[in-house]
């Protein structure tokens, strides 16, 4: 069970950092200061972080034009969901 609430504080936290990520660089954008990534910002959907990017992109309006996030991000997410799926499946 340990490994268990291992990932879950994992994704919890690296969801948190996603929407904070996605956030910062819509303010960035608008104050048309240094921008993040977007490697950056692909990469922290990649690493678990993908239900966090998906809540930012809506919640503030962010990257939702642009292709590689309007559906790689869900893609990641499936991907993700499918792997999840796929390792609790019954031997």
């Amino acid at each position: 069970m340990e490994i268990h609430n291992t990932a879950a504080w994992y994704f919890a936290v690296i969801n948190a950092v996603a929407i904070i990520a996605y956030g910062w660089d819509k303010l960035c954008a608008i104050r048309k200061w240094w921008r993040v990534p977007e490697l950056t910002l692909l990469g922290l959907a990649a690493i678990g972080g993908s239900v966090g990017a998906l809540v930012a992109m809506k919640l503030f309006h962010h990257k939702t034009l642009h292709l590689k996030f309007k559906y790689g991000v869900p893609l990641i997410l499936a991907l993700q969901v499918a792997g999840l799926v796929y390792l609790h499946m019954p031997r």
